[in-house]
């Protein structure tokens, strides 16, 4: 049964879903609170309104965005200065979108509820195989070795790209309550940022006992007079290691933002 767990302290609203799905983690699931970070905007830089992002990722120097919606799905590559995108793919407009992560010399694409994950090939993209999951595709990110993979419940699917079986699944908690709609995915400094779907924060997350180490809070980054009716939720996460750049955006946003975070 959903409910809401708010935690009052920190001022932040999370949906929680205590549905005792079992976790990989031996005793009780630890209820130490979150860390919360505030932010600046270092930077912004034009985002187009027709994109209704699903997945984002820094590769190449530039970013490669997936965007959802019937008809409108695409693997694109993004010219952060100018906003112009290339579309890479399209999905068939029966697939709707979601997210999307490079690694090696391929490009993994989710669909929301079709049960299908497109493999591009990196430098043509073309696409090479379709693998078939079950339940709803989120978010996807890899640390390089393996895949992450959230599909809307508490749990996170570890990926092994190889054989694209699932060899370990852990649920995601904060302060000891597990935390649905985790979003758009990626992974920066040992530890996987995801977006909670309708909120405007971030959470941080311990890949090894899936308990939210941290909360970005992002309320107010995309000003009122950018907003339109078709201005949809924060989700986009892109992290540029090299230059330690950290980018953000949401669906059908006006702009991108590169930010920088400080514990409040």
């Amino acid at each position: 049964m959903k409910r809401f767990l708010v935690i009052s302290l920190l001022a932040l609203t999370l949906v929680g879903c205590g549905n005792g799905r079992k976790r990989n983690v031996a005793g009780d699931v630890p209820k130490t609170a979150p860390t919360f970070y505030d932010y600046e905007v270092v930077a912004s830089y034009p985002h187009s309104t027709d994109s209704y992002t699903q997945g984002l990722q820094w590769e190449d120097g530039l970013l490669w965005e997936g965007t959802g919606g019937y008809g409108t799905s695409r693997l694109m590559k993004v010219d952060l200065e100018s906003g112009r995108t290339h579309a890479v793919a399209e999905l068939p407009k029966s697939e709707f979108g979601e997210g999307v992560t490079l690694l090696g010399e391929r490009i993994y694409q989710l669909t929301w509820q079709s049960g299908i994950m497109h493999i591009y090939d990196r430098r043509s993209g073309k696409e090479v195989a379709r693998h078939r999951y079950k339940g709803e595709g989120w978010g996807l990110t890899t640390d390089g070795q393996v895949l992450y993979m959230s599909d809307g419940t508490p749990d996170i699917r570890v990926i092994d790209p190889a054989t694209l079986k699932v060899v370990r699944t852990f649920g995601v908690t904060v302060g000891g309550e597990s935390l649905s709609y985790l979003n758009e995915l990626e992974w920066i400094d040992g530890r996987i940022w995801a977006n909670v779907y309708t909120l405007d924060q971030i959470v941080i997350i311990n890949p090894t006992t899936g308990v939210v180490e941290g909360v970005v809070d992002l309320r107010g980054l995309l000003p009122q007079s950018e907003r339109t009716p078709s201005t949809d939720v924060l989700n986009g996460i892109a992290w540029d290691g090299e230059q330690r750049r950290l980018f953000v955006t949401g669906k059908n946003w006006s702009k991108l933002f590169e930010i920088r975070i400080f514990e409040r």
